[in-house]
């Protein structure tokens, strides 16, 4: 593949940093990490507008019907800026799900309401196995009349407090690959309960408990039983997504800490004049081409309908990895003063260790990477 960015993907670039550069400062990314949903409206509607929200959605339900290789472009860009809000959990994960095993009736319903930033989606998978598995899902979806009563507690749900719907995983059949069903879940329905979670980047994770939710026939997305391949697709390209955030993320960490290695005088000289300090510079910039490499490369099988399943866990692994360890040499040549709260690395630090657990962590993608060896 070609890694140099096309015309569209340049000027998608440009359009974001302009846009996000204004729109999201870090005055607002601090004060939406005190709010219940870390969710500014505002900010939200001003996206779907530059058609963010619908960029990978299909034209005919109000999107641009790009690849995800451009999102994974945009991407980087947010995490750049440590755009909050439930972006990837409804754009990235669960949006484009709906794509691939709604019905006609519920894609024409919803998905023109994600293009227009008029709908939030999630998806809630995790339970408290905390596995990517389809054997350690137990929530169940059980037929009453021509409808269906769902009981489980979902863990680790991105977003749910600020979420119009959520696409909830529940066993509908005993087999462990094909019992696994998609359905539709209003946050408003009755027997439905969100808690969230505290955690230490800062990320809007809830618990979502499901007493005895009656839901019609019309709420099953796809069909019965076969939702765990096209859930699994839908979990790989987040992780994707959430690896791209990192790559913008150490971009920016080196920005930081390059200005400072230039304006910080130390025995009568700028402190990146000395080599230390340089191989630590060059160093991180190194990690964050590597990596950019491997998130593009995965972006781009996921893009084209190849295999990527290697390719993903490897993107990342890697992006955990030295997303936390660019962050880590950051702190280093600040000192003190970039573990602040105050100070805007610590910020970032928070999100690449987010980002690192998020949708499978380092030890699941190294065994994800070993089957692709054959293991």
């Amino acid at each position: 593949m070609d890694f140099e960015l096309n015309e569209e993907q340049r000027i998608l670039q440009k359009t974001a940093r302009d846009f996000l550069k204004k729109e999201c400062p870090k005055e607002l990314v601090r004060q939406l990490n005190e709010s219940d949903t870390g969710h500014s409206p505002e900010l939200w509607q001003k996206m779907a507008e530059l058609g963010w929200q619908g960029l990978i959605l299909p034209e005919v339900y109000g999107g641009a019907g790009w690849s995800f290789l451009d999102m994974a472009v945009l991407l980087e860009e947010m995490g750049y800026n440590l755009c909050p809000g439930p972006f990837v959990s409804t754009a990235v994960l669960a949006a484009p799900l709906l794509v691939e095993a709604g019905t006609e009736a519920q894609k024409s319903e919803i998905l023109p309401l994600v293009a227009r930033g008029k709908q939030i989606l999630t998806l809630a998978v995790l339970e408290s196995d905390c596995g990517y598995d389809s054997s350690v899902v137990r929530t169940t979806a059980v037929r009453e009349g021509d409808g269906w009563v769902l009981d489980g507690t979902k863990l680790f749900v991105p977003d749910a407090l600020a979420a119009d719907r959520i696409l909830c995983v529940a066993r509908t059949g005993g087999d462990p690959g094909e019992g696994l069903s998609l359905f539709l879940v209003d946050s408003r329905d009755e027997g439905v309960s969100v808690t969230p979670l505290k955690t230490i980047s800062g990320e809007r994770q809830c618990e979502v408990v499901l007493r005895k939710v009656r839901l019609g026939p019309e709420r099953l997305a796809g069909p019965e039983g076969l939702a765990w391949p096209m859930v699994r697709s839908a979990l790989d390209r987040a992780a994707v997504a959430r690896a791209a955030e990192t790559v913008g993320a150490m971009r920016a960490t080196l920005d930081l800490t390059l200005a400072y290695a230039k304006e910080r005088v130390q025995f009568g000289r700028p402190i990146g004049s000395f080599q230390a300090i340089q191989h630590y510079l060059a160093d991180m910039w190194l990690d964050i081409l590597g990596t950019r490499n491997l998130v593009l490369r995965a972006a781009w099988k996921i893009s084209t309908g190849r295999p990527a399943r290697n390719e993903v866990g490897m993107a990342k692994v890697r992006a955990g990895q030295l997303g936390r360890k660019v962050t880590t040499v950051g702190h280093r040549i600040f000192g003190a003063i970039g573990f602040t709260m105050e100070h805007d690395l610590h910020l970032y630090h928070r999100r690449t260790v987010g980002a690192d657990v998020a949708f499978g962590d380092t030890d699941f993608h190294y065994e994800e990477v070993a089957r692709g060896l054959g293991l």
